[in-house]
């Protein structure tokens, strides 16, 4: 057995702990942390970070400017995209890395033992093996990104972070977070702590009211996207401003004009944690250097991309709802005005997505989307009902019966003309790509 397999392996084991994929509680880790020696409460000033789109952007933002500021930074993201070890970032100097095989298998055994077979779902206990991790190793600070919703999702068991983070809020995964954005903003926004600094993304008006309504009812200090700071771009530069000045800064390397907005989600966090004083030259620095796959990826090499005509794009992006769907056209509507492709769309979808609206935005940008099941994922929309979400939002579509199908068709339908390819619609997808891509 090779020491993967012996992470795998136990990771296999305790998803069968819980006879439910997602319960949202707080019992089940308290009980397991409580036993563990609260390891909770042994951690760094911590960034927590909430919201519906931007979670991993903000977080990979804060880590890139903090490590360029010299700091040594733990990070805590979901979900991973080809391995698990992805998720759990431990602090080194320059640069934080995927926790290693051995460390996680230790982690992993020592956890399952202390919870002794009592019922507690997948997330729960790995994320207390990530707790345990970073109370060992010591860092200047954590970033810790919510995996649903808020108030009772399994990383709230925070008394006390450095600051925390509400980006923009829409609708998604409202099985468990309610029907509309009023709910689901409530639910996150149940990561707000007494006299915390609160750092608010741009959001309806219906999520900020109550967004507002719950810091005013616990005495959170607000900084609200537009009110409070602000970024935008200008001449090529992001220009951010808020109550302490000006700050004229390169753009960052994530693409797309929802980036802006993370990006001065992320430099307003920064300046409210005191604690970790930050000079502006650190900040640009990690807007230039910053990374985080499958964010409107240009794939550049790889067997896939070796299958492209001369002058093809191939992009990647995991977003999978409307909000996400908007803000990738508008970046697609771009690429096209400065350089014309047809473009074509290549998409799966988990089954609880409102599939009609991500497509939506596309309608009169796409030349033409094939549809495709996320690879080994009984959860996901089917190809025939995808491609029916896509007709029924006015796009050609058509379903294919895999990813290297898919892309074939593609490549055909566009001729001799060099199409720009998005690959688009899930996390899960745009892991099992960058699998398949080497």
């Amino acid at each position: 057995m090779s020491a993967t397999d012996a992470s795998g392996i136990i990771l296999e084991r305790l998803t069968k702990l819980h006879p439910k994929l997602i319960d949202l509680s707080l019992e089940r880790i308290h009980r397991l942390l409580d036993a563990l020696g609260h390891p909770e409460r042994a951690l760094p000033p911590t960034f927590h970070i909430a919201g519906t789109n931007g979670k991993g952007s903000v977080a990979a933002y804060l880590r890139a400017c903090l490590e360029a500021g010299g700091y040594g930074v733990h990070s805590y993201t979901s979900p991973h995209l080809v391995r698990f070890h992805e998720r759990i970032r431990l602090a080194g100097r320059p640069k934080s890395a995927e926790i290693g095989e051995a460390e996680l298998s230790a982690l992993l055994d020592e956890c399952e033992r202390v919870n002794a077979g009592e019922p507690i779902t997948f997330f729960e206990i790995t994320t207390c093996v990530a707790m345990l991790a970073y109370a060992r190793h010591p860092a200047d600070a954590l970033i810790l990104e919510v995996g649903m919703g808020g108030t009772y999702d399994t990383t709230n068991v925070i008394a006390r972070p450095a600051v925390t983070i509400v980006t923009p809020v829409d609708l998604d995964h409202q099985a468990f977070l309610g029907d509309t954005i009023a709910e689901i903003a409530g639910e996150k926004a149940g990561i707000l702590k007494p006299g915390v600094p609160a750092v608010i993304g741009l959001q309806t008006d219906e999520g900020r009211a109550v967004i507002e309504a719950r810091a005013q009812k616990i005495g959170a200090p607000l900084f609200i996207a537009g009110q409070d700071f602000s970024a935008h771009e200008e001449q090529g530069h992001l220009v951010y401003q808020d109550e302490h000045g000006l700050l004229d800064l390169p753009l960052p390397r994530l693409l797309g004009r929802h980036q802006i907005d993370n990006a001065g989600i992320a430099i307003c966090a920064l300046r409210q944690a005191a604690m970790l004083p930050l000079e502006t030259a650190a900040i640009a620095r990690g807007l230039r250097e910053v990374e985080w796959p499958a964010r409107m990826q240009r794939l550049t090499r790889g067997p896939l991309v070796a299958r492209l005509p001369a002058h093809a794009e191939l992009w990647l992006d995991g977003g999978h709802n409307p909000q996400a769907g908007r803000a990738v056209a508008h970046l697609m509507a771009d690429f096209a005005q400065g350089s014309p492709s047809p473009l074509m769309m290549i998409v799966g979808m988990k089954d609880t997505k409102d599939a009609q609206g991500f497509f939506a935005p596309f309608e009169g940008l796409a030349a033409h989307v094939e549809t495709v099941a996320i690879p080994d994922d009984p959860a996901c929309l089917s190809p025939e009902t995808l491609a029916d979400a896509a007709r029924a939002a006015g796009l050609d579509a058509t379903p294919a019966p895999s990813i290297d199908e898919a892309l074939a068709r593609v490549l055909a339908r566009a001729g001799n003309t060099p199409p720009r390819i998005l690959i688009c619609g899930s996390l899960y997808l745009a892991g099992a790509v960058l699998a398949a891509n080497g």
